[in-house]
């Protein structure tokens, strides 16, 4: 469940999978039924029906204050026994399932089938360590609290499960109505598979903690970015990349871009201050953004495993998924975070050294213009870019994880 940053890694994983033998389904939105079918893998519904491209849901989602309490209450709480029917049905004869963060009934069909389970985790932040503490959206401040003890961060933590308990109620009585235990936490605490869970990002995000879930293997991030299905690369992009020096990039991922305001008309007027040529990505339901010419181009969509390597830098919403490409791709970022994992990534990515970052609501041309100038003027940041890029690049995640999966598979 959720934006192509959240599918993708799946699909990297079904894709290796099947190279080496295996027989996968992928069970997830109905709006993604297409993708599944061009990649050739049997595809099952998962409910609840979303439409991936509704821009008033998704800006609803994306909102860092409402997002979270959207998701739990509207999207998936009303659903949850047909969450988990349909999980059940994908999962029927199957000898593992591995399933995403929000797919909350994923606890209850290992309860009732006994089925091998692996969960996962795409982002720091949902490790909830009171060693290595995140970023929450709306709370940056919470950066300044980072030094202190374990025991304070255990403590916010507890608070923070209080606040939202109410939201989880209808879990609970799903729960009960299986026969399950009603107090199981599948956000905290409980979502934790106790055979195996992934940490699917890379240790320059976030190191192994000693209040990670014993079960888990850090695999660094598992890349697939469309290139095998609709998400080709236009060849006007080709030739631009080839013909002069590297661009800036930007782009808001797959969800950030349905609420994209006037994210990309207020970049194109930064290049061209800047005097630098720049790639737009905009989306593919939004209008072209103003200001192009020849040296600041704009596409719907272009895959970023080639084009990120060939940018000066790239301007992004911290999506994990976008995070771990420019990540890999070894150059410097700046950042304008929406929700959810965002504002914690970016941060991490401004302590690493390869980043800036511009709040969402002050990010304008005369900000991205001065940021910019510090970013590409310090050539610390580009060093810092491309040592954090040999690290990516050398964790070869969706192997490990497939290796640990058929581990598995052997018990």
């Amino acid at each position: 469940m959720g934006s192509l940053g959240d599918l993708h890694p799946m699909i990297a994983l079904a894709l290796e999978l099947r190279l080496r033998g295996h027989d996968v389904v992928i069970n997830t939105w109905d709006g993604y039924a297409e993708k599944i079918a061009e990649l050739g893998f049997e595809f099952f519904l998962l409910r609840p029906s979303i439409d991936p491209t509704d821009r008033k849901l998704l800006r609803e989602v994306m909102d860092a204050r409402k997002g979270p309490e959207k998701i739990i209450k509207d999207l998936v709480s009303p659903h949850l026994h047909e969450m988990y029917e349909d999980l059940m049905n994908a999962a029927a004869g199957a000898d593992l399932m591995i399933t995403g963060e929000i797919v909350y009934v994923a606890k209850s069909v290992f309860e009732k089938t006994g089925i091998k389970w692996i969960s996962t985790s795409l982002a720091p932040l949902s490790m909830f360590s009171a060693y290595d503490p995140s970023v929450y959206p709306t709370v940056e401040w919470v950066e300044y609290l980072r030094p202190m003890p374990a025991a304070f961060h255990r403590a916010m933590f507890s608070f923070m499960r209080w606040t939202i308990s109410s939201w989880f109620e209808p879990y609970r009585i799903f729960r009960r109505e299986l026969g399950l235990d009603g107090e199981h936490d599948p956000v905290f605490q409980g979502k934790f598979s106790e055979l195996m869970h992934f940490a699917m990002f890379s240790k320059v995000l976030g190191i192994p903690q000693p209040d990670w879930h014993p079960s888990t293997l850090q695999t660094g991030f598992c890349f697939y970015d469309g290139q095998e299905d609709s998400g080709q690369m236009p060849d006007d992009l080709s030739d631009f990349l080839e013909k002069g020096e590297p661009p800036i990039i930007f782009t808001l991922g797959s969800a950030a871009v349905m609420d994209a305001r006037d994210f990309f008309d207020e970049s194109a007027k930064a290049a061209k201050t800047l005097g630098r040529r720049a790639v737009l990505l905009y989306g593919r339901d939004n209008a072209p953004p103003k200001g192009l010419d020849e040296n600041i181009v704009a596409f719907e969509y272009a895959p970023y495993s080639p084009i990120f390597p060939k940018a000066a830098c790239v301007v992004h919403q911290a999506g994990v998924g976008t995070t771990g490409q420019v990540l890999r791709a070894g150059v410097p970022h700046l950042i304008v975070p929406y929700a959810h994992d965002q504002p914690d990534n970016a941060v991490r990515c401004r302590r690493m050294g390869v980043a800036e970052i511009i709040g969402r609501d002050r990010y304008n041309a005369a900000n991205a213009v001065n940021m910019l100038r510090k970013i590409l003027a310090d050539p610390s940041y580009s060093a810092k870019a491309s040592a954090a890029g040999k690290i990516v690049r050398g964790e070869h995640g969706t192997r490990t994880a497939c290796d640990a999966i058929e581990d598995v598979l052997k018990k």
